[in-house]
């Protein structure tokens, strides 16, 4: 599935390159060889830039922003001309910074937003006439192997299978790894047409306590159930099972959990919580209103509105894999592509 970016052919390389934790340094011009990937979902767009570096490698320009792509997708079935808009303004800072790098390889890709919209093609087709970025649609299987492949080195030592998750904006992937190899192997997967936005869009919000709590309720139900089939193939849960999860829910909780004032990526990339802490987390965000969780500056206007239902995901999550510790994750699909793009993987 190769495209090209504004600057560069994409390639698949082979796959995976060093684990250490990624380390970011000051933007500058430079004439280093780097490599891109562009994660375009449902809900953010996010870009990573980055060089080869001895034990992995080191991101020299990074962007993300909330462009909520899939707004009003679950009820027209097409991306309306505001969210095209807002993200094709995104996709323009994206493609300046490509533009000021020298990026020898780059891969730029559409998730949920774009699979389930019946004008995501065209849009793919706009993106790149008005920015030079082409646009790939991934399959749902191809999202969740990246989203693996960037994360998988925070789960905790173990020998028997573990469940890595990723919270989306139109949809979670959820993945039974063996990771006894020195790339995991997927053992099973699943897509539930469930995330952040569309959870949001389909159950509402609730304008009192008890409207709130209903909401909820239906939430986890939904997400319960759409679950339900991965559910029935899990092998009995290990005596102590493995949960890695990566997404802006799980960092959003977590940042809760350590009560930060402003997002530390350093303090939440492979922190370790309780499960039972996450759930009491999620129960009492869902009972707040939406103001009261924009209160919250780990949270934040951006977030309100929509964390509710990652936390009603994160829950049935723990109801089908009941680990008592949880592992958060700030990485994923991007570094997922970057490891496939840089030399000397095995992807």
């Amino acid at each position: 599935m190769g495209n090209q970016s504004a600057q560069a052919p994409v390639g698949r390389g082979g796959g995976q390159v060093g684990e250490a934790p990624i380390r970011k340094s000051r933007p500058r011009v430079s004439a280093a060889r780097h490599y891109a990937a562009l994660d375009l979902g449902t809900n953010n767009c996010r870009l990573l830039i980055a060089r080869p570096a001895e034990s992995g490698f080191t991101v020299v320009d990074a962007f993300s922003r909330v462009v909520r792509l899939g707004e009003g997708l679950a009820a027209t079935g097409q991306l309306n001309e505001a969210a095209i808009n807002r993200t094709l303004a995104a996709l323009t800072i994206c493609a300046d910074k490509l533009r000021r790098r020298n990026v020898v390889l780059a891969r730029s890709v559409a998730t949920e937003a774009c699979r389930r919209a019946s004008n995501g093609a065209a849009f793919i087709e706009r993106a790149y006439r008005e920015t030079g970025i082409a646009l790939d649609i991934i399959t749902a299987e191809e999202e969740a192997r990246l989203a693996v492949l960037g994360c998988h080195i925070l789960l905790e030592p173990g020998d028997e299978p573990a469940l890595v998750f990723d919270i989306g904006g139109g949809s979670t992937e959820l993945v039974l790894v063996d990771t006894r190899t020195p790339v995991p192997t997927v053992l099973d997967w699943h897509s539930a047409p469930w995330g952040v936005v569309s959870l949001t869009e389909s159950a509402g919000i609730g304008s009192d306590a008890a409207g709130r709590a209903a909401v909820y309720t239906r939430m986890r139900d939904l997400a319960r159930t759409s679950m339900a089939g991965f559910a029935a193939r899990l092998p009995r849960a290990p005596r102590q099972p493995r949960l890695l999860g990566t997404s802006g829910t799980v960092t959003t909780l977590a940042s809760v959990h350590l009560g930060l004032s402003r997002y530390d990526r350093a303090a939440v990339d492979g922190l370790i919580v309780p499960a039972s802490a996450m759930r009491a987390i999620s129960a009492d965000l869902a009972g707040k209103s939406v103001t009261e969780r924009a209160g919250l500056t780990c949270i934040g206007t951006e977030r309100a509105d929509l964390v509710v239902a990652g936390c009603a995901i994160l829950e049935a999550i723990l109801d089908l894999w009941p680990a008592e510790r949880l592992g958060v994750a700030d990485r994923g699909i991007r570094e997922g592509i970057l490891r496939c793009l840089m030399p000397g993987s095995q992807a």
